[in-house]
């Protein structure tokens, strides 16, 4: 609580049980909501050391939830991208702390808007499994990167499994393995790199409690939501916050 006030600090928790609830409508979303919403009010290394802990947390709860039989089916599928994803993670995050606070809004940002933009246009891309074993070792650098640098790997990963044509029944199966692993990995990176550590810990830490209410608060309705128009209004809220850190880091 030295590190902000308390108003700041109501309102990352009222950002984080947002992420939570998206998290537990749409399957993911969460991490990308709270370094958007948080890193407009905290110091972005704060805001991505505040992230942690919820996120390892509600990516446990998501691919237990599938059950293990299934991610371990899942893991074996996508191997590939998995490992490149895991070493890319813990490379990444070794950058962040070198990044000015201005470089850094304009890491988190850009993705942010480059991303939402391609989802609201409905652009699709298709990879034909002839190609899927190239193609995995490059969405994974992709996500990897992105995911040690900014905590969010979600958003890309979507895109490349609906490119492959992962059936939808098997897509939560597979992003939770893919996020569970990956959110391991951007603990121990982060523990390395310094940014989680004594003084941000807590902060992290007491963030697990609103993500998870919200977590399951969007399990019990994720079947009344009209998926297709939430999704929508959740990527307008993203391209909106994505827009603000750009400007951040611009000016």
């Amino acid at each position: 609580m030295e590190l902000m006030s308390l108003g700041a600090f109501a309102l990352a928790v009222a950002i984080t049980f947002f992420g939570g609830f998206v998290k537990g409508v749409v399957g993911f979303a969460l991490p990308l909501i709270m370094i958007s919403g948080l890193s407009t009010f905290l110091d972005p290394q704060l805001a991505l050391a505040g992230i942690i802990l919820p996120i390892v947390a509600a990516n446990v709860t998501q691919t237990l939830r599938a059950g293990v039989g299934p991610a371990v089916a899942a893991a074996r599928q996508f191997w590939r991208y998995l490992i490149v994803v895991c070493v890319m993670i813990l490379l990444a995050a070794q950058l962040v702390t070198s990044l000015s606070p201005q470089v850094f809004s304009l890491v988190l940002g850009i993705p942010v808007v480059v991303l939402s933009v391609i989802q609201l246009a409905g652009v699709s891309f298709h990879i034909a499994q002839r190609h899927r074993w190239w193609t995995e070792w490059i969405a994974g650098l992709i996500s990897g990167t992105m995911g040690g640098l900014t905590g969010n790997w979600g958003s890309t990963t979507v895109l490349y499994l609906l490119a492959t044509d992962v059936p939808r029944a098997q897509q939560g199966v597979v992003q939770g393995v893919i996020y569970g692993l990956g959110s391991f990995m951007l603990l121990v990176a982060h523990l390395k790199s310094g940014i989680l550590n004594l003084d941000t810990a807590p902060f992290s830490a007491a963030l697990l409690i609103p993500s998870m209410l919200g977590m399951w608060v969007g399990f019990a309705v994720q079947d009344r939501l009209p998926a297709v128009a939430f999704r929508r209004a959740i990527l307008i809220v993203l391209l909106v916050a994505g827009a603000n850190l750009i400007r951040k880091g611009l000016v």
